[in-house]
């Protein structure tokens, strides 16, 4: 993601449109610095999203 506004409209979908909480988005994010990779698959690998809000998450993505 490049801009910090795209950041910041994906935290505001994934909070809003997909009802993950922001601990949820915390969670996630502290594990990134450990091992870095997309947010959206650290969410799924640690059960936070379901395949169909991982599927929506991509929809934004491609989108945004």
């Amino acid at each position: 993601m490049a801009a910090p506004t795209t950041y910041s409209r994906f935290i505001r979908f994934l909070q809003e449109d997909l009802a993950i909480s922001a601990a949820s988005i915390a969670i996630a994010l502290r594990h990134r610095e450990l091992d870095p990779g997309p947010l959206s698959m650290i969410l799924w690998q640690y059960g936070l999203v379901t395949l169909e809000q991982l599927d929506q998450i991509y929809d934004w993505l491609e989108q945004a």
